[in-house]
Order: C-alpha cells, then sequence, then structure tokens
C-alpha cells in the first residue's frame, strides 16, 4: 500500500472536514457528554477498527477522545486512514 501524495491528503482532507494533519497523522478530538459517553464512545469506535482492521491511536480525558490515524506500516498516511475516518465521522 502507499502513501498518499501531499495534493491526495488535501483532497481527501476535504471529505473529513474535522480532521486535521498532525506530524504526518490525521487527527480529530471529539466532545462527549462525560467519561462514560466517552468510553461508550471509544468502544464503538474499537468495534469499527477491529472490523477495518486499521486501528487509530486513542487518548481519553473526561469529556474527550482524540483519534490519530496513520497507516504505521508504511510510515504515512494511506487510502484506509481517509476510509476509517469517514467511518469514525458517521458516530457523530
Amino acid at each position: 500500500m502507499a502513501t498518499l501524495t501531499s495534493k491526495q491528503v488535501e483532497a481527501e482532507l476535504a471529505t473529513v472536514p474535522d480532521w486535521s494533519v498532525s506530524n504526518g497523522a490525521i487527527t480529530k478530538t471529539v466532545t462527549r457528554k462525560d467519561f462514560r459517553d466517552s468510553l461508550l464512545y471509544v468502544n464503538a469506535v474499537g468495534y469499527l477498527a477491529e472490523r477495518a482492521n486499521h486501528h487509530p491511536d486513542v487518548a481519553v480525558s473526561w469529556n474527550k477522545v482524540t483519534l490519530t490515524l496513520v497507516t504505521h506500516s508504511v510510515g504515512g498516511l494511506t487510502e484506509n486512514d481517509f476510509a476509517l475516518a469517514r467511518q469514525l465521522d458517521e458516530l457523530g
């Protein structure tokens, strides 16, 4: 699997407007109601990630969840990162 060019990354970012590029990965922070809701959201993220066999880095605080996607095996962003980001956006 090939990494995306910077032009391809910019085009893909248009499909996931709540995500941004940081340190060669895409990231998004989601605000949830409280800690319990954050954990429920993380479980839903985990389900989608397992189904896609593509796993984000996840950081949880009381009512915030930060997701970071990059394809570690190729050392950069790929179509898989943006495909999963689009699925995760559907969680709300």
